[in-house]
């Protein structure tokens, strides 16, 4: 009897109460794939909703009405039965099974034991697809499993750059930036410093106009796409998504004609994370995170480490490119800076791209693309669907049409970092700079390919590091020592944890769990030293003023002998602040 029959005759639907089940009520759960279980709820009067045997017996008498074996499973944390059906019973045998419970006065209700998924679809913006940086195995950054959890809302990522060009795919999150450019003729916009962060182009028209071995160019919009990275809009059935779509872009300008000038840069970075400039309006919408793509040969120069300082001690996370250069990135600005997350680039197979900077300097890997391999000519483009698609502008001096095109570049690579940083800031809005840098790298995970010179941690991993920190499950396997330890101005003190029971050597991605409760942590040198008194440092004085450390480190410690005793050695290297070692943990 079909339910549309039986819910057409109200005296039908009485008369057959007793030996065929009735209709399910309006909105109830009907099955539309095979089912294993069914919870049931009965009413508090019926004895099957205190009494397990009761709810056994009863189970087992209305599989046999419907020609199942059914059987009491256990209690729900409601009070409800789970009943199961043997197996992965089909919706219509199931449907069967539920009648007969639902024909139950004592029944209040009874559903199928459905499953449940993460809800995160597949974007639909048209070119996705193309979008290999952020899903891809081999060498993407994992970032569609983030979303279930976060997509950035709340946080404000300035990109510090050429400006912005007006884009459709990225104008719903962009809010009010800056012109830094001082110089009207750099700026191209007739005067110097404005509240303006349009993009005016940064094309040359003559080789040597900016200076001995420059050439001719277009204008790049460089600004534009790396925004689009990190925070294209998103299922809006248009172009790509952005990593962190729920996020803000501050679009602050330093960067015109022949590049920027360090002043600007350094005012730019002091003004998007808060602080004040003379002669420029307060910041409405500091940044928690800012991305710079952009650099020079050199190293680190005060006037860049003191912005940043003073920026990491307002809260505010800062990415940078590690360079193009094919060298070692501490002889690049700000890539050799302090206080920053230094990124690398990586390929579509999951190797260092042939022209990313390296070295013990860099932070971690993310992808950055290549439009050409390292053996194929110079200044051909043979791999486009290799480098990373983001939002442009098709104009070749001034703006033209909106367009999308990939780049190579630790360029890109930095704003996949920045994204991500803005995703655990939205996660766990508690995070400071160093705890977000710190979870980027734990989380990384090792570069399918290869890395000559060093490449970080490895590839950031998006979905693993928004899970770790917002878990709140405890490392399993681990042993810790959560006795505190004192730490005076100017002494070095240790923590021990004798570890046993482990075989073999120690991992290479031993993760050391360290929280330590310390103003100003930029005064504080961390080692963790194996028990041959090998010494490992996961912190050096950086974090400037910021207070306390509570981050999970990875240490290669794969040539140590894992069993023994290990110590957490802490020296404070100045006066004026005291703390102590809270707790830490080893995890094999």
């Amino acid at each position: 009897m079909s339910v549309t029959l039986l819910a057409g005759s109200a005296t039908a639907s009485v008369a057959l109460a007793t030996e065929t089940p009735a209709a399910a009520p309006a909105g109830a759960v009907a099955p539309t794939a095979p089912v294993e279980n069914l919870i049931v709820g009965y009413k508090t009067s019926a004895t099957e909703a205190s009494s397990n045997t009761a709810a056994a017996d009863d189970a087992t008498a209305k599989g046999k009405k419907a020609g199942k074996k059914t059987k009491f499973d256990r209690r729900l944390g409601t009070g409800a039965a789970l009943v199961n059906l043997g197996g992965a019973t089909a919706p219509a045998d199931a449907a069967n099974v539920m009648a007969q419970f639902r024909a139950d006065p004592d029944v209040a209700y009874v559903e199928p034991d459905t499953r449940a998924y993460a809800m995160a679809v597949t974007p639909n913006d048209t070119e996705y697809a193309k979008q290999w940086d952020l899903f891809e195995s081999t060498a993407g950054m994992n970032v569609p499993g983030a979303w279930d959890t976060t997509t950035g809302s709340g946080v404000t990522v300035a990109v510090i750059d050429t400006g912005y060009v007006a884009h459709s795919d990225v104008a719903p999150n962009i809010v009010a930036g800056y012109d830094f450019i001082s110089t009207s003729s750099e700026a191209r916009d007739g005067n110097g410093r404005d509240s303006n962060p349009a993009d005016e182009g940064d094309w040359n028209a003559t080789d040597g106009e900016c200076g001995v071995g420059s050439k001719a160019s277009t204008s790049s919009w460089h600004g534009t796409h790396v925004a689009g990275t990190i925070a294209a809009a998103t299922n809006n059935s248009k172009g790509v998504a952005g990593i962190a779509y729920g996020a803000k872009i501050q679009p602050v300008r330093v960067l015109g004609k022949c590049g920027g000038a360090t002043s600007d840069i350094v005012d730019a970075i002091t003004w998007a994370s808060g602080g004040s400039v003379a002669g420029v309006p307060a910041n409405a919408t500091p940044a928690k995170v800012i991305n710079m793509s952009l650099g020079g040969p050199g190293a680190c120069g005060t006037s860049y480490q003191n912005a940043i300082n003073a920026a990491v001690a307002r809260g505010t996370t800062v990415v940078v490119a590690a360079g193009n250069s094919n060298a070692n990135a501490s002889g690049f600005s700000p890539a050799s800076c302090n206080n920053v997350i230094n990124v690398a680039s990586t390929n579509r197979a999951g190797e260092r791209s042939y022209y990313s900077n390296f070295g013990t300097i860099i932070d971690v890997a993310a992808p950055g693309g290549e439009t050409r391999r390292a053996t194929d000519t110079p200044g051909t483009v043979t791999t486009p669907e290799n480098a990373i698609l983001s939002t442009l502008n098709a104009g070749t001096t001034t703006p033209g049409a909106e367009t999308y095109k990939p780049y190579q570049g630790t360029s890109m690579a930095a704003p996949h970092v920045a994204g991500l940083a803005a995703l655990l800031k939205s996660a766990k809005s508690s995070l400071t700079p160093a705890q977000i840098e710190a979870a980027i790298k734990a989380n990384a995970r090792p570069l399918p390919g290869t890395c000559t010179g060093g490449c970080g941690s490895g590839i950031a991993d998006a979905a693993a590091t928004v899970a770790a920190v917002t878990s709140t499950t405890p490392p399993t396997g681990g042993f810790e020592n959560t006795t505190d330890v004192a730490i005076g101005d100017n002494t070095t003190v240790e923590s021990p944890i004798t570890v046993s029971g482990v075989t073999g050597n120690a991992p290479a991605t031993l993760k050391v769990g360290v929280n330590i409760v310390h103003s100003y942590i930029g005064d504080l040198k961390v080692d963790l030293v194996a028990p041959d008194g090998t010494v490992y440092t996961v912190h050096n004085r950086a974090g400037g003023s910021t207070d306390n450390i509570n981050q999970v480190y990875t240490v290669n410690a794969s040539s140590e002998v894992a069993n023994g005793t290990w110590k957490l050695r802490v020296n404070d290297n100045a006066g004026g602040d005291t703390g102590k070692i809270d707790s830490w943990n080893l995890t094999f």
